[in-house]
């Protein structure tokens, strides 16, 4: 594919007419081409050189890529290139029999190259665009092409073709890569293929057709739980008129649960079967949503193994393997609590938001409000019990301050009066008489 907005060339030296008679000589057929050289007869020589060109695949390897180049570009340098540069590109889908087991990728590179010679804007790449696609398919090689599809739009958009060429592009992709087994990019294909239907032919016969690929490859796929998108798309929406039985049974799968999927099986018995739908495939999904649903509903988080056991008519011995594979879908977040044999919900997805998910919302959001004023009214109430704590502890630490102030200065009177009472005392006891020597 293209790696770059400019063409890759291939360099050659010589004009038309000795280059294409090289050529036919090369494939054994200068003679017959000899003479429409010599008439100028440009597009005749092509279609001699076109026919005999499936003998390239019978020669040596290292002559394929060469030889081919050539071809591609005396085909170029005619004004009809349109008419003939098909046929190269449908020629390299065959066996390469020189090279069995290089000879696909021989194939590629050469389609590839042919690509890239054209200028961006050209046509012509769309068609060999196809071919490239329709290649990867016959020789499951998808994943070669996976990496250029982030430029498909913009090439559609450069290559200016109707809705009709792109639905046809993107069906082709669609269709290789389930062919791959990468049924989610199949998925996403084929939903683009149903956007470029026109409103007015949204009954049509082929329109119908690939809403119901559409359709059977959302149910089937095992990654694909989203159906709000399917939803959505004028197609889809018309299978309600031309096959209600199908539009009933993407409803049950968009937005109820296995209770409704039962009933639908019990109303339309043998319908399933009939359909070649897998029944094995779609029973799984189905539980895998009614989890989702039931977490989703859960408004306090936790989903009690017995609701789950219910929910999913399931043997009480499996109900954690389910847990774990709805787990893997990334359908619910959570952990499960085997002690109090409970799922704990984290997080979950709605399967569509609707009416009905409104009003689940709403109930979440009141539940949550309700807890939010009683968390609120409790947290009041320990501040309002803090700060009366806070004034009752002020109010003491003034009390005894206060009382100490008070009993200081009537402390110190009182040991004053002490004081006084104890200089009377020593002015009252008698005074003792100093000693003379006439006291002997």
């Amino acid at each position: 594919m293209a790696a770059a907005q400019q063409p890759q060339l291939v360099f050659v030296d010589g004009s038309f007419e000795e280059l294409a008679q090289e050529m036919a000589n090369f494939l054994s057929v200068g003679d017959e081409v000899k003479g429409l050289i010599e008439k100028s007869q440009k597009d005749e020589v092509l279609k001699k050189l076109i026919v005999a060109s499936q003998a390239l695949h019978s020669i040596p390897e290292r002559e394929f890529a060469g030889a081919y180049n050539l071809l591609v570009y005396l085909i170029l340098q005619s004004d009809n290139a349109s008419m003939f540069l098909p046929r190269v590109c449908d020629n390299l889908t065959k066996p390469i029999t020189s090279s069995p087991l290089n000879g696909p990728a021989l194939a590629l590179s050469t389609l590839t190259t042919i690509f890239n010679m054209l200028q961006p804007n050209d046509q012509l790449r769309y068609h060999v665009f196809m071919a490239i696609t329709k290649f990867l398919k016959l020789h499951g090689m998808f994943e070669n092409l996976k990496p250029y599809l982030k430029s498909l739009e913009t090439w559609l958009e450069e290559w200016d073709v109707d809705a009709k060429s792109q639905r046809q592009a993107y069906e082709s992709i669609a269709e290789t890569a389930r062919e791959s087994g990468d049924s989610y990019t199949s998925y996403q294909y084929i939903l683009k293929a149903l956007r470029t239907v026109d409103e007015a032919q949204v009954k049509d016969a082929d329109a119908q057709a690939i809403a119901l690929r559409a359709l059977k490859a959302a149910l089937l796929a095992p990654s694909q739980f989203d159906f709000a998108d399917l939803l959505n798309v004028p197609c889809v929406q018309a299978l309600s008129e031309t096959h209600p039985v199908y539009w009933e049974l993407l409803t049950v799968f968009a937005e109820k649960d296995l209770e409704d999927y039962n009933q639908f099986r019990e109303e339309h018995e043998g319908w399933v079967e009939k359909e070649h739908l897998d029944l094995d495939k779609m029973q799984t999904k189905m539980r895998l949503l009614t989890f989702a649903s039931l977490a989703a509903r859960s408004s306090t988080r936790e989903i009690p193994y017995d609701d789950i056991i219910s929910a999913l008519q399931i043997p009480a011995e499996d109900v954690e393997l389910w847990i774990i594979d709805v787990i893997r879908a990334q359908l619910v977040e959570g952990r499960m609590s085997q002690q109090k044999k409970v799922f704990l919900v984290h997080r979950t997805t709605y399967r569509v938001f609707g009416e009905k998910q409104w009003r689940q919302l709403g109930d979440l959001v009141d539940t949550w409000r309700e807890t939010l004023v009683k968390v609120t009214a409790t947290l009041r109430k320990e501040q309002q019990g803090l700060e009366n704590q806070k004034k009752r502890d002020l109010e003491e630490v003034e009390r005894k301050l206060a009382n100490s102030s008070v009993s200081g200065p009537g402390d110190r009177r009182r040991g004053g009066d002490r004081g006084d009472r104890g200089g009377d005392r020593s002015e009252r006891a008698p005074q003792r008489k100093e000693r003379t020597d006439d006291d002997d």
